[in-house]
């Protein structure tokens, strides 16, 4: 199976963490395996991603701690303005926890902190491969 996606068909993922070399360190590895990236380091930047944009933004990958505004909160903004664009979230928080505080929903898809390279790429293909059945 091949590590990455096709040359023509690079997904497109905005990735905001506001901790800056861990949003660097998934830049890399996303683009290491074929996925062109967007970065933002909080809610304000990650929209305005969204809002200018010229191409398509097939993921969000976004911490759920972030400063003022929830991951939750800002993949609702996202998605409002990218209707078509899947959220991958990551957190230290437990899905169990972050669902019972509100700040998921129980069918979110949530990668906890610590994470590999392969967990994450696994859960975007999963976002993916999702999107791509009717």
């Amino acid at each position: 199976m091949s590590q990455a996606p096709d040359a023509e068909n690079r997904p497109t993922v905005l990735v905001v963490d506001d901790e800056e070399d861990l949003r660097d360190i998934m830049r890399r590895m996303l683009e290491r395996r074929g996925f062109e990236t967007l970065v933002a380091g909080d809610s304000q930047q990650a929209v305005a991603a969204c809002r200018d944009h010229p191409g398509e933004i097939d993921i969000l990958v976004t911490d759920l701690g972030l400063p003022g505004v929830s991951g939750g909160e800002l993949s609702r903004t996202a998605t409002e303005l990218r209707p078509g664009m899947r959220v991958v979230y990551i957190s230290g928080l437990p899905k169990e926890m972050a669902v019972a505080d509100g700040l998921i929903e129980q069918d979110a898809l949530l990668v906890k902190k610590p994470f590999s390279t392969e967990l994450l790429i696994e859960a975007l293909r999963s976002v993916l491969a999702e999107r791509a059945t009717p």
